[in-house]
């Protein structure tokens, strides 16, 4: 099965959208791991790791504390709103969905950055969940292999399988592709998470438009790019 994958892999590598080169995926992966470091800290929500959420929520629930179950409800909520979103934007805009799925997540990230001086919650919560979905909905393939921007675990499965393939007998001249792209994804996962986190204790005011804004305009820019 991994040689199949492989081969196919090496097959369309060729011909990568601009919106699946590893480039962007590493740019997306960093601001994933930032945004949830931020929401963590800020509100102990996640925005994109919807599991912790819904174990949490009914962690909380099964021992009676609706207050602290229902913490978690917002975040899920729109996190269902922005995969939805996504979708509609892929049906009415094909092949130019991802380019404005990012311009509409930088306007959106502006926006909470503005509001979260008044509303902290509802724009912690609500707005950067809704972003966060937005963008795992939009961005769900690196050079034709299914990842994902805003979480680790389908990543480290991938890296991992990868590897293994690599080691124990692929024919593959390419065959060390598969996990150097998942290991680039977690490492930039984990460095924007990092990064996140020292910024948002730094200097909590200016942590989304210090960041993540600057690294949505370069993942715009690169993925709506077209070879010269």
């Amino acid at each position: 099965m991994d040689r199949v994958v492989s081969s196919n892999h090496a097959t369309e590598q060729q011909d990568v959208r601009r919106e699946e080169a590893l480039t962007v995926a590493a740019l997306l992966a960093f601001a994933g791991g930032y945004i949830d470091a931020y929401t963590w800290i800020t509100h102990r929500v996640f925005a994109n790791a919807q599991t912790a959420n819904m174990l949490f929520l009914w962690i909380h629930a099964i021992a009676g504390e609706w207050a602290k179950a229902l913490h978690y409800v917002p975040s899920l909520s729109a996190f269902v709103l922005g995969v939805i979103m996504a979708s509609w934007l892929r049906r009415l805009a094909g092949a130019n969905a991802g380019p404005i799925s990012l311009l509409i997540e930088i306007g959106f990230l502006i926006f909470v950055a503005i509001l979260h001086n008044r509303l902290p919650g509802v724009a912690g919560t609500l707005g950067i969940s809704f972003v966060a979905a937005m963008q795992a909905a939009s961005f769900p393939r690196v050079e034709s292999l299914a990842y994902s921007s805003v979480m680790a675990t389908t990543n480290l499965r991938q890296a991992i399988e990868g590897f293994y393939s690599a080691v124990t007998g692929s024919i593959e001249p390419h065959r060390f592709r598969r996990p150097s792209i998942f290991a680039t994804i977690l490492v930039t996962f984990g460095v924007g998470a990092a990064t996140g986190a020292y910024v948002t204790v730094k200097s909590p005011a200016l942590t989304l438009g210090r960041w993540v804004t600057p690294i949505r305009y370069l993942s715009t820019a690169r993925a709506a790019s077209r070879p010269s």
